[in-house]
């Protein structure tokens, strides 16, 4: 039970996919302007890495591996990712409009994040079994929804603040990530207790 409480640990915070390994900086960064949508896009994420975790691991241990075709998790993974968020998207339309008017955009973004797919080849390169591969990319989400929200909040109080000129937008943005990352780096002594 430990380890496996370890695992959702390590992916929220010792080795957020964001902010230690620099994964997913591209919505990272360009979502990350307003908190609602930041949210949203986190909520997309958790539920999307969580089930692809999943699905991946299912298909690598049972398909891939036993059929000596290992090297093809790689374009099999894209396309359970692309395949995975077509069907939420279809569900989400038919079922629930109001969710998947408020997701908008970003639930089609998911596909070509990189994190998803780092999510299932990391969970294959450690030989994690199902219940470790679907907590990996529960934690791994729960860790990218927290440094998106983080940084929307940040850059909330960013923007009623007089910075010089060269500072403004970019500059001052990757700043804060910056040394968000480098407060996450505390949290690494948690993998130790």
């Amino acid at each position: 039970m430990k380890g496996l409480i370890l695992i959702i640990i390590s992916g929220a915070l010792i080795n957020n996919v964001v902010l230690n390994q620099f994964l997913g900086i591209c919505s990272f960064l360009g979502v990350s302007r307003q908190m609602k949508a930041s949210a949203s896009l986190g909520g997309a994420v958790i539920f999307v890495i969580t089930i692809a975790s999943a699905v991946a691991s299912l298909l690598y241990d049972n398909v891939l591996a036993p059929l000596g075709m290992g090297f093809m998790k790689t374009i099999v993974f894209i396309l359970v990712i692309a395949a995975l968020v077509q069907i939420v998207e279809m569900f989400l339309k038919k079922h629930s409009p109001g969710i998947y008017k408020a997701l908008g955009i970003y639930l089609p973004l998911i596909t070509t994040n990189c994190a998803v797919l780092g999510v299932a080849l990391t969970n294959v390169q450690n030989g994690y079994n199902f219940i470790q591969s679907v907590l990996s990319g529960f934690g791994t989400a729960v860790g990218f929804t927290l440094a998106i929200v983080l940084l929307a909040g940040i850059r909330s109080r960013i923007e009623e603040s007089d910075l010089p000129e060269p500072l403004r937008g970019a500059p001052i943005v990757l700043i804060a990530a910056a040394l968000m990352s480098i407060a996450f780096m505390g949290f690494a002594d948690l993998a130790l207790v």
